[in-house]
Parts: C-alpha cells; sequence; structure tokens
C-alpha cells in the first residue's frame, strides 16, 4: 500500500482547496472564480494556521507532567503483567494503546474536581506513550522468547542451559531497550512530516483520545477550529468582498481540535464542504463523546467476566483443554478448545482474515502433517513432545513458513522505496554532498539551533508573502518544496545533539551489559554487528508498520539469525546463543522503534510535544525493563516452564532457527517439507504483495498468521477464530464501528492477564485444585 500523501497538494490546479471553494461560490451563486494568487493565499494561510495550532498545543504544561507519567507507569504495570502471561503461553503480546487511553482518561475524567489543571489530550497521549512503552517490554526484552530459550531450551553442548540471575536479567533489559527508542527520532521528520505515513493504529489512538476529549458535557475540554477550514473560509471571504457579496462563508466544522492540515491522512475527517454530511459527520462524533462511559462499562464487563473465568479455570484446570472433538483426538492429537474469553479477545483484535489463516494452518499442521509424520515414523515419540514428537517436527515446517514470508515481504520493503524514490534520493544526497551537508546525508535538517527548522522564520516568511501580495507588490508564486513543513516549534523537538549523545550512550551501554552478563561468549565484533543490523532492519519495521500497521518484529529477527549464520562459523561452540542474542537485540530495537514512531504519529495530530513524548518513552522503557525482568522470575519460579500453562512455543521457534542457520541436523523428512512449505509461501507474499488493496488478497495466506497457527495447539487457535469471526460479523454483517469491539475485546485480555497474577499467588501458597 502506498503511503498516503496527507489531504492537501501544493500544486495550484490540482489543489483540493480550490475544488472546494470553486464548488462552495459556484453553490452561492457568485460569479468571479479563484485566482492563482487566491489559492496559494489559502495553502499559505493552512500551512500557517497549522503550525499555529501546534504550536498551541506543545506549549500546554499538560505535555509532561508527574501525574500522567505515574498513571501511564501504572496502566503498563498491569499490561506488562497481562503480555507476560500470554506471551509465554503462546508468544501474543498487545500494546493496548487504545484501552490505556481510555483507562486513562476514565480515570482522570472520574478524579476530574480534585484537579488543578484539566487533563487534557496532550497528556492523554503521555499516558498511553508511558503505558505501551512499559506493556511491551516482555517482547522487547526477549522475556517470551529468548530468555525461555537460554534459560530451558540450549543444550549441554551449546553451554546451556543458562541460569541468570535477577540482577543480570535486569541488566540485559536495560541494555537492548534504548537504542531503538533513540533510533526513531531522526525517523519522524520523514516518515510522518513528510511522506506523511499512515500508522492505522497511531491515527485510530488519536480519533479516540479526540473524541473522549472533544467536548461534550465538559467545558473543560476546548475545541480548536481546523487550520485548513480557516484558511477556506478566509479565501471563501476575500473573494466574496471582491465580488459584493454579503453572505459570509459558513465555517465548517472542526474535528475535535485536529486541523485537516496537521492530520494530513487522518482519513476520519471529513473533507467534504456538503451541510448534511457535515451535520451528520458532528452528530456521529458527538455521540461518541457521550458514549466514552458505555465503553468504559464495557471494559470492566468484558473484565469481569475474564477474570472470573480465569479464577475458575485455577480450581478447574481441565476447562483450559475441553474435548470438544472426543477423547481420542483430545488425548491422541492434542485436539482440545480453550474456552479462554483472553484468547476470544484476541481473536477478536486479530481480526476474521488472520484467525482464519491461523485456522488453516492449525488444520494443515495438527490435522495433516502431525499424523502424518507419527504414522510414517518421522516422528516416533508422544505427540506433545518438542523433540522427539510431531509437535516439535511441525515447527520445522512453520519455521520454513515465517522465514519464507520474512525474507520476500522485507525484501520487497526494502526494494520498493529504493525504485520509487530512488532518483529524487540520490538527487537530496548528491546536493548535500556537494554543499557539505554532513547533518543531511544522515537524515537531519541543518539549523543553528541544531534542531530543526525555527518555527519564526517561516512563519514571518509566510506573512511577508501575504503582505506583498496585498500591497500589490510583484511576487513569484511559491514553489510547494518552499513552503515550510508543518511540525511542532523547534523548542519542543529533540534537538540532533541529544539525539546523536544518547545513541551512542545507548549503544554503548548495550554492549557493555550484553558482554558483563554473557562475558566472552559473545565477542565484541559479534555486538556491535547485531546493533548495526538492528538499526538498519528497524528502519523497514518503521515502514512497514506505517504502512501496513504491521511491525515485522518476528521477521525482522529471524533474518538477523540468518544472516548472523553467514558470520559467525558453525565450529564456534557459542554459535547458538551469538546466534539468538543477536537476534533478540535486532526484535528488540525493530520493536522499539516500531513503537515510538506510532506513539509520535498519534501526538502529532494532536499536537503533543514531540519530546515530551521522547522522555515519557524512555521513562517507560526503562522501568518495563526492569518490571518485566521481575515479572518472568515470578512466573517462572512458580510454574514450571516449559509445562502445561506455559508451553513458550516461541522459545522453540527462537532456538529451532539458530539450531537450522547453524548447520544442526533436522529431523527425518523435515527439511523436505519445510523446503516444499517454504517455496509455496514465498510464491503466496509475493501474491499478497501484489494483491494489496485488491478485495482478493485476504483470501490469499498469510505466511505468519500460518505458522502461528501450526506451532501453537489448537486450543488456542480456535478461540481466537471464534473472535475473529465475531469481528466479522459486527463489522461485515452488523455493518458498525470496530472501536466498540476492540475495547471489549481488551476488557477481556487485561482481565485474564492480571487475575492471573491472582493465580500466581494460589500456586506459590499451593491451593489445591478441584
Amino acid at each position: 500500500m502506498a503511503p498516503d500523501r496527507g489531504s492537501l497538494e501544493l500544486d495550484g490546479k490540482d489543489s483540493p482547496i480550490r475544488d472546494s471553494m470553486e464548488s462552495e461560490i459556484q453553490a452561492e451563486g457568485l460569479w468571479k472564480a479563484p485566482t492563482e494568487d487566491d489559492v496559494e493565499d489559502a495553502e499559505l494561510t493552512a500551512v500557517q494556521d497549522s503550525r499555529n495550532f501546534l504550536a498551541e498545543q506543545a506549549e500546554q504544561v499538560q505535555n509532561f507532567t508527574l501525574r500522567s507519567i505515574v498513571v501511564g507507569l501504572v496502566i503498563g504495570v498491569i499490561i506488562c503483567f497481562s503480555n507476560t502471561y500470554f506471551g509465554l503461553q503462546t508468544g501474543w503480546i498487545s500494546g493496548m494503546t487504545m484501552p490505556a487511553s481510555l483507562i486513562g482518561f476514565a480515570f482522570f475524567k472520574s478524579i476530574s474536581k480534585h484537579l488543578n489543571y484539566p487533563f487534557t489530550p496532550v497528556e492523554n497521549v503521555l499516558v498511553q506513550t508511558v503505558a505501551t512503552a512499559v506493556g511491551t517490554m516482555p517482547l522487547g526484552c526477549g522475556f517470551v522468547g529468548v530468555i525461555p530459550a537460554l534459560n530451558y531450551l540450549l543444550k549441554p553442548e551449546e553451554n546451556g542451559p543458562m541460569q541468570l540471575s535477577a540482577f543480570n536479567l535486569i541488566l540485559f533489559s536495560l541494555g537492548i531497550c534504548f537504542f531503538g527508542v533513540v533510533f526513531a527520532v531522526p525517523l519522524r521528520k520523514q516518515v510522518i512530516i513528510r511522506e506523511k505515513l499512515k500508522f492505522p493504529s497511531g491515527t485510530a489512538t488519536a480519533l479516540i483520545i479526540s473524541v473522549l476529549h472533544g467536548g461534550g458535557d465538559n467545558a473543560k475540554f476546548a475545541r480548536h477550529e481546523s487550520g485548513l477550514d480557516t484558511a477556506k473560509r478566509r479565501s471563501a471571504d476575500k473573494l466574496r468582498s471582491r465580488s459584493h457579496s454579503q453572505d459570509m462563508l459558513r465555517r465548517s466544522s472542526s474535528f475535535s481540535g485536529i486541523p485537516r492540515e496537521a492530520a494530513g491522512n487522518f482519513q476520519a475527517v471529513p473533507t467534504t464542504l456538503n451541510a448534511n454530511a457535515e451535520s451528520s459527520e458532528e452528530g456521529r462524533v458527538q455521540g461518541e463523546q457521550g458514549n466514552w462511559k458505555d465503553k468504559v462499562r464495557s471494559l470492566v464487563v468484558a473484565f469481569g467476566v475474564s477474570a472470573i473465568f480465569t479464577l475458575s479455570s485455577y480450581f478447574i484446570p481441565q476447562l483450559h483443554h475441553l474435548p470438544i472433538f472426543g477423547l481420542r483426538l483430545a488425548n491422541d492429537w492434542l485436539w482440545t478448545f480453550n474456552p479462554s474469553p483472553a484468547y476470544v479477545g484476541q481473536g477478536i483484535i486479530m481480526g476474521p482474515a488472520t484467525t482464519l489463516h491461523m485456522l488453516l494452518g492449525a488444520i494443515v499442521g495438527w490435522g495433516i502433517l502431525s499424523p502424518l509424520a507419527k504414522r510414517r515414523g518421522w516422528a516416533n515419540g508422544p505427540v506433545d513432545d518438542w523433540q522427539s514428537g510431531s509437535k516439535g517436527w511441525i515447527v520445522w515446517v512453520s519455521l520454513a513458513v515465517m522465514l519464507a514470508d520474512s525474507i520476500v515481504s522485507l525484501g520487497w520493503l526494502l526494494l520498493r522505496p529504493v525504485i520509487k524514490r530512488g532518483p529524487q534520493w540520490y538527487g537530496e544526497a548528491t546536493d548535500n554532498v556537494r554543499s557539505g551537508n554532513v547533518w543531511g546525508l544522515l537524515g537531519f535538517q541543518r539549523s543553528q539551533r541544531g534542531s530543526y527548522s525555527a518555527l519564526d522564520s517561516s512563519e514571518q516568511s509566510i506573512s511577508h508573502h501575504l503582505r506583498s501580495r496585498s500591497t500589490s507588490q510583484p511576487q513569484r508564486r511559491l514553489d510547494k518544496d518552499e513552503l515550510p513543513e508543518i511540525d511542532a516549534p523547534p523548542e519542543h523537538l529533540v534537538p540532533n545533539r541529544v539525539v546523536l549523545a544518547l545513541l551512542l550512550i545507548s549503544i554503548v551501554f548495550c554492549v557493555l551489559a550484553i558482554r558483563v552478563v554473557f562475558g566472552s561468549l559473545v565477542p565484541f565484533y559479534a555486538i556491535f554487528l547485531a546493533l548495526i543490523l538492528a538499526l538498519l532492519l528497524s528502519i523497514m519495521g518503521v515502514r512497514a508498520q506505517g504502512e501496513t500497521d504491521l511491525n515485522p518484529v518476528s521477521g525482522i529477527s529471524k533474518l538477523t539469525q540468518l544472516m548472523f549464520a553467514l558470520v559467525v562459523p558453525n565450529s564456534n561452540p557459542n554459535a547458538v546463543t551469538i546466534n539468538l542474542l543477536a537476534g533478540a537485540i535486532s526484535e528488540s530495537g525493530a520493536l522499539q522503534a516500531g513503537d515510538m514512531m506510532q506513539d509520535l504519529k498519534t501526538g502529532h495530530l494532536l499536537g503533543a510535544s514531540p519530546r515530551a513524548q521522547f522522555y515519557g518513552q524512555m521513562i517507560g522503557s526503562a522501568v518495563g525493563a526492569v518490571v518485566s525482568a521481575g515479572v518472568y522470575k515470578l512466573y517462572t519460579s512458580v510454574y514450571e516452564v516449559p509445562g502445561g500453562l506455559f508451553q513458550v512455543p516461541t522459545g522453540y521457534v527462537w532456538i529451532f532457527t539458530a539450531r537450522l542457520v547453524t548447520g544442526q541436523g533436522l529431523p527425518h523428512m523435515a527439511w523436505q517439507w519445510a523446503l516444499g512449505a517454504g517455496v509455496v509461501f514465498a510464491v503466496l507474499t509475493a501474491l499478497r504483495i501484489r494483491g494489496q488493496g485488491t478485495w482478493w488478497q485476504a483470501w490469499i495466506p498469510g505466511g505468519i498468521a500460518v505458522a502461528v497457527g501450526m506451532y501453537n495447539t489448537p486450543s488456542f487457535t480456535l478461540a481466537r477464530t471464534i473472535g475473529g469471526l465475531v469481528n466479522g460479523y459486527w463489522r461485515w454483517y452488523r455493518k458498525r464501528e470496530e472501536t466498540p469491539v476492540i475495547v471489549l475485546a481488551s476488557g477481556l485480555i487485561l482481565g485474564e492477564g492480571l487475575v492471573s497474577i491472582v493465580n500466581l499467588l494460589l500456586a506459590s501458597l499451593h491451593v489445591p485444585h478441584l
């Protein structure tokens, strides 16, 4: 999907401003069409008003407050517990950006009478930024995959298993959790400001926050007029005065304070000037503003239902494995059903296409390949044995599917920008070389202040141009490249020198932390190479997330493992360990950069200070690294890992990948089936890329989803499929907006994730099952 270029093009004849103005004027019976100068004035005014909006929002004291940091950390810890619990079970985690913003709003709304100053949208942005930074650390620091593989799955001949102390786990987590956040900052200018990539989840979160704070019965939250609407109104007023019209152009409604020019590709913002459409949109927004209590109520009810099931499942563990297909299929082939509301919720969030592809993977893996491998003698052990049973055998096939999907997808992500923008980048690089602009080559915009171009000088340029026009001075038309970029004021951006310093510090800290924890097992050159690959591949992850809403961190880590197999010789006794850690570094960098950019997109749409968000993300990452290490230690000290509740399937995927690329032997007939599956899904992935935007793309199985369905037992996949069908019923049959069911699903997930702490306590006290 090509990146959205935004709603405003500045080429005179094709400008949407011109089209809307002409339609409006003709509808009101005015004779004189807008001239080129009128259109240019409207465009300049739109840019200036949008920049003013961002400046006003960024100046709010609520951009960075202690109360929002604390609330964000508390919400993030809850999400962290939930993600660790589900990550150890199936490898799945969720950032929970929308629920975090909703919970933060509900909390501050309930105590609004006791607040010294109101809780605003920019403060809500900080809450969800901090919360998601904390909540995603179980994946970012490897506690759902790499760390279990090192702790439990390494063989003695691979210098394992490794028993890492709590201190070492915390040090390792802190070492790899910062550099991706810092590296994302210079990418912001390109992917958010210039290219206006969509970042669908970030945009949806901005929409939710905007609707929650958009007014309704809360007079404290002001609604700002749209900068683009203001430009249209002013330009049309100017035309009316020239035509001696007495009627004033009505103001089109704003969308909860987000200027359309600032939003760029905010699809939920109405762009038509039709009165009926605007009144309909205004009614919808006001209706949603009045329904925030319903969303909170839905979240609480779903939380309660899931909590009751989770607590009941401790006393009746058979609830996790219902033999709905009969005892023979359940006992011999592991075909059971887990009616967990949380996994139904996961399916709702994933959607029907993804969950149906997972179901296909379960059918192929557990319904066809597992019995075939068992009966042909390729996997003679018990079916549920990872080493000698068909459960472990089909992981190799699923691994080949993941690798094929990752290589094709990431290869296209790397190749497409080069094909599309290569000539432009080459020209810019040549200009920078000729002018000696080293910062430009690195992606920074050179300025005297060490940050981005100053806002005041840009506004003076616009004002001077408009004044010159009004005094009839000769003035050439501005090219669109000469217009200032719509961004926050420079004092609210992270200065280049700070970015460079923190990037160097975070890289050095990462190297030292890994050396302290693992000693000479991991050489310095391997750590530096892993960091370089992580930074390069995180660019691909950011672009993928911006365009498709999917950050392919799993594929990025597997690609890194594959590359490291070419660097570290198989004869090295620590080859598997080095391979695992290289993949962990790469995955962490891509995840952190993608999450930071998603949050920055939300902040840009709402006018939040990027600098405040950056420091909030850094605080959340630091706390999340410590908390996730503690939560992991807590779960693994009470439960058997891998065991009945926590199978850590992604840990096996990690260790099998490391062994595969380092040349260790595969089970009998596994490589033939893996090769065939890889070829098939390489072709299917290419077809999915070719079919982006078409109706038939959803019918082509996605490799990652199919692979997840293969290596997870069917009990989880069946529950997720039900959730996906619920999502499809709600959106396709009922034709309703997706937000309510996403909120419901989030409550189901958080209910089991949080109450699992109670189950953890019961297990540590050896409370008997029924």
